[in-house]
């Protein structure tokens, strides 16, 4: 393996490590019942996508 001859800097480090942040996801509103979603994702509440029924959810009495 080769062995760097001298130190990267602090600056050019922070520089390189600029983009290795995590982003808060992105949430939309459903449609059918209001909840928050995650973009692409069936509803975890109602079940639905885009308008659509794509999970049956059991109903609780």
């Amino acid at each position: 393996m080769p062995h760097p001859k001298h130190r990267f800097s602090q600056t050019r480090t922070a520089k390189r490590r600029t983009h290795d942040k995590v982003e808060a996801a992105q949430l939309i509103t459903c449609s059918n019942c209001g909840a928050k979603v995650m973009y692409h994702h069936v509803c975890p509440e109602c079940g639905y996508y885009r308008g659509k029924l794509a999970i049956e959810k059991a109903v609780e009495a």
